[in-house]
């Protein structure tokens, strides 16, 4: 049996949060439903007529549902777990049927977009591990196999930046030329932007041609390095010991060639293991890596990725100092300016998340390097920050976070209501929520939220029915009208997944003790207010007038930390109903009560209109993570 209590305190006036929350879950339930039927045929597959003409595009299809599964596990309906299914099942057959994969797996592709493709497959494995094993680990072993030709262990490498299932697959791309757009070299420039700067006949540039190709098509590069999320979640899976290894393996191959180069990532690993070796000795200049076209955009997050993934399996947080130095170095050489003044290659995120403080000076930080230095100023995206210091709770990575909001000159307490192609954004108002200086943000959040999604049922009723070009294959993903940001920052206690590859984190979890799934039950609310180790709080609260809700809390979004104690209140005295003639009632008297704890999971009985307020003191990363539930042999009984 697991460790219990009881909720004691009554639920008189349901806080704002607590209703908005609820209704935000019934809201997001029609939204789901309405776009499976607008936009998807029976077998799950999204309504596409059309080819694709690049090795583009299978993101595309699968970032539509990526956050459904994840919805699932945050309380979502019952049936959106067996929806969501379906959809990455239809829609793998149709991307088979578009040439795009072999054996359900991309073909070959650069992992800033394989990263957004999997997140699906990565919650949908959350959600129901015995279904999805399979599957997961025959794709993690494309990469921990070595004969399955992406992994060179000699030299510790990926094997080429477009990797995947199909090893007959080279280069960058087919034909003679890399697929680059005018309006894309606008924003982003070129490739190879040292090599040449005489004019070239459209198509004939060697910069997408040729020497790209012999230059850039080869050799490991640093977004590969969210290819750790795929093994870490076969990890999770298994519990097998070879995933650990490659993870120790690979990102620490990465972790020393960092070391030798001032502590900041290098981008590019020629085939014989030197950094550089095909772009003239520069650390800089690979494919998706510090040059063009994101720079700190994908190298970040994919550092991130693996830094995480092997700190978790190992227990060894000296990972995480693959991410920090390069982060303190794109900081150092920050500036203060006001956005309209910068250069940033960024401006259609920034204007909408920015909005009137587009014209505010404030930090920005570059995010990309070549031979003219530090360049591409954005203001600092606080997904890695807020990752990272989540991860490590540690004084260093918080007080970080507290200086960029020092040197921000815009209020951080500020909600802004956009939905941006991660689902993200929103960090530095939690932040300063987590802070204590920022009490309204549960309700401003959640009210945001709301915005979002009937933003996207409108769009959806613009849009359906129409055919729908290559050109706009992201038509799907801008209309998805799931939003889960406010629901795992407040529920969960963490930052949104890192969109390119990561797996969530989560102070807590829940499970429905009575249904037997993950997620919070029916009428209940959650809200996370603090997540100091010695002191993560949760407040917990049944709507439902009538029926009991057992909850069953876990500690981390993996079951990875452990419950030392939980300090919860408490009403032992009833005197505060009155008599039977009384028009009112008094205040109800709380107090708290200890109990210890001593794993993973607790379950919280809730009986009718009650609340509670847990204090729960954490050992963090105390035992092995897994996808185990408390329903499982070995996890206990509820």
């Amino acid at each position: 049996m697991l460790p219990a209590l009881t909720a004691s305190v009554p639920l008189l006036e349901p806080p704002g949060w607590a209703i908005a929350q609820r209704e935000l879950f019934d809201l997001l339930d029609h939204a789901w439903r309405r776009f499976g039927r607008d936009f998807t045929e029976p077998d799950g597959r999204l309504r596409y007529g059309g080819r694709l003409s690049t090795r583009d595009g299978v993101d595309d299809f699968y970032e539509t549902f990526f956050n459904w599964p994840q919805l699932y596990l945050l309380g979502g309906a019952d049936d959106l777990l067996a929806e969501s299914e379906r959809h990455w099942e239809g829609v793998t057959r149709q991307l088979t049927g578009l040439g795009m994969l072999r054996e359900e797996y991309e073909r070959g592709y650069d992992w800033f977009h394989q990263g957004e493709s999997l997140l699906l497959l990565y919650f949908l494995c959350m959600a129901a591990p015995e279904r999805w094993r399979e599957r997961a680990v025959r794709f993690a072993e494309l990469y921990v196999d070595p004969a399955h030709g992406n992994y060179d262990p000699a030299h510790r490498i990926i094997r080429r930046p477009h990797n995947g299932s199909d090893p007959s697959r080279e280069g960058l791309f087919d034909g003679d030329a890399y697929p680059w757009l005018p309006q894309e070299a606008r924003m982003y420039g070129y490739p190879l932007e040292w090599l040449t700067s005489r004019e070239h006949p459209p198509g004939r540039d060697p910069r997408l041609g040729e020497e790209m190709r012999r230059r850039m098509g080869v050799g490991d590069t640093a977004v590969n390095l969210a290819t750790s999320g795929l093994v870490l979640n076969a990890f999770l899976l298994t519990g097998d010991g070879r995933y650990r290894d490659w993870l120790a393996e690979y990102v620490g191959a990465w972790r020393e060639r960092a070391r030798a180069n001032n502590g900041i990532v290098p981008d590019n690993v020629a085939p014989d293991g030197t950094v550089g070796g095909l772009l003239d000795g520069r650390w800089y200049g690979g494919h998706y890596g510090w040059s063009w076209p994101h720079g700190w955009y994908s190298v970040g997050h994919a550092a991130v990725v693996a830094a995480l993934a092997a700190a978790l399996v190992t227990g060894d947080d000296s990972f995480t100092d693959l991410v920090r130095p390069a982060l303190d170095e794109i900081i150092g050489h920050g500036k203060v300016m006001a956005f309209t003044e910068a250069d940033s290659s960024l401006q259609s995120k920034w204007t909408v998340q920015l909005r009137e403080d587009v014209h505010t000076p404030t930090l920005h930080v570059p995010f990309r390097y070549d031979d003219r230095g530090w360049f591409d100023y954005n203001p600092m995206l606080m997904g890695v920050p807020a990752a990272l210091w989540h991860h490590t709770a540690s004084p260093e990575d918080r007080e970080r976070i507290e200086r960029l909001r020092a040197a921000s000159g815009h209020d951080w307490r500020t909600v802004r209501p956009f939905r941006s192609k991660e689902e993200a954004g929103h960090e530095e108002p939690w932040f300063a929520y987590l802070a204590g200086d920022n009490p309204g943000y549960p309700e401003r959040i959640l009210a945001a939220a709301q915005a979002q999604v009937r933003h996207r049922l409108a769009r959806m009723e613009r849009y359906r029915g129409r055919d729908v070009p290559e050109a706009d294959i992201h038509l799907w993903q801008q209309s998805n009208p799931v939003v889960t940001e406010a629901l795992v920052q407040l529920t969960w206690g963490a930052p949104q997944v890192v969109y390119n590859g990561g797996l969530q984190q989560a102070r807590v979890r829940y499970y429905d003790a009575t249904a037997r799934r993950p997620g919070l039950p029916p009428s209940v609310a959650a809200l996370v207010s603090g997540i100091e180790p010695e002191a993560t709080v949760v407040d917990l609260v049944n709507l439902d007038p009538e029926a009991a809700r057992p909850v069953i809390v876990q500690a981390g979004a993996f079951a990875e930390h452990h419950i030392e104690t939980v300090e919860h209140t408490v009403c032992e005295d009833p005197s505060w109903v009155g008599d039977l003639y009384d028009y009112g009632h008094s205040e109800p008297v709380v107090t708290s009560a200890p109990v210890h704890v001593g794993g993973p999971w607790l379950r919280v009985d809730l009986p009718p209109s009650t609340r509670v307020r847990l204090t729960l003191r954490l050992a963090l990363r105390a035992r092995t993570p897994s996808y185990a539930t408390p329903f499982d042999r070995s996890g206990g009984a509820a």
